[in-house]
């Protein structure tokens, strides 16, 4: 098994953590990756993806403020470290790694925009336009915040479901391709968004829903170096604590809701437009043996 890797933060192989945790071999190893942004990672992290995890794409949930916001601090941190001495490919390495293929797919895109703004009040909506149009984004987020509260993040993930529909599709375009395989998924933590593909894919592969508990909730520990600072950023736009957390109950109220609602998760990704060609591809990705 690869030494995992130290610069990148919740990153791990979901096939083998799968296979562990059901102590069977259902999940094919060395093809899907979840974990947070790998913008900071090392160099030696950054080749190790190439070389010793063969990735060859990168699938990128996060929203242009986020990107913003990161290529901001990470600029910062360049400068601030100016005076230790580092190589050349070190300080100008960019915040794509070559040779890997970006997939960015805003996942909380116009669809999710739309869902929360018709949570707002007259009064809230005009004060949001406003913010944006003289570009005060963190600003415009506060005024969505108290209703992201009150949805808290099971709510999310279950309105994510229903209104991110194209998003879904066009992660499903992009895992259905055998070239994009080996893959990694990231958002900013690696928890919510990103857990939600995952989710929707280990339901499509018919693991044990325990099973993808735990790798939901492993996300949890393996942020807590980083809690206290993910903690005021979300201070900063009105969100609490909660958000920086994995809640217990997410990962079993998403699978009562696709098998309420749409009647199972074939079902669902259908619905978005994934097609059944599409979904025997991706079960061949990622499913271990001749099973599809």
């Amino acid at each position: 098994m690869l030494s995992p890797l130290q610069s990148i933060p919740n990153f791990r192989d979901v096939g083998a953590f799968v296979n562990e945790a059901t102590g069977l071999q259902q999940l094919r190893i060395g093809r899907l990756y979840r974990g947070a942004r790998p913008d900071e990672a090392s160099y030696q992290d950054r080749q190790r993806l190439l070389g010793d995890y063969g990735l060859k794409s990168i699938i990128d949930l996060r929203t242009k403020t986020e990107h913003i916001e990161q290529a901001q601090k990470r600029d910062a941190k360049i400068k601030a470290s100016a005076v230790v001495p580092q190589s050349n490919e070190e300080v100008a390495e960019p915040l794509k790694i070559p040779n890997i293929a970006y997939h960015d797919i805003n996942f909380n895109g116009s669809a999710f925009s739309r869902m929360l703004i018709s949570k707002l009040t007259w009064m809230e909506f005009f004060r949001l336009v406003g913010l944006m149009v003289f570009g005060y984004r963190l600003d415009a987020i506060k005024i969505l915040a108290p209703h992201m509260e009150e949805m808290g993040l099971v709510g999310l993930a279950i309105e994510s479901l229903d209104v991110c529909t194209k998003e879904v599709k066009q992660v499903f375009d992009v895992l259905a391709e055998e070239e994009n395989w080996p893959v990694l998924v990231h958002c900013t933590q690696g928890k919510d968004r990103t857990g939600l593909i995952v989710m929707l894919l280990l339901f499509l592969l018919k693991v044990d829903v325990e099973a993808i508990e735990k790798d939901y909730l492993l996300s949890e520990r393996e942020l807590e170096a980083e809690k206290p600072e993910r903690v005021r950023e979300i201070a900063s736009i009105g969100l609490s604590e909660q958000f920086a957390c994995c809640p217990q109950e997410v990962v079993k109220s998403v699978q009562t809701h696709i098998e309420t609602k749409y009647g199972g998760v074939e079902a669902y990704l259908q619905s978005t437009g994934v097609t059944e060609e599409m979904l025997v591809r991706v079960r061949k990705n990622l499913q271990a043996g001749d099973r599809v």
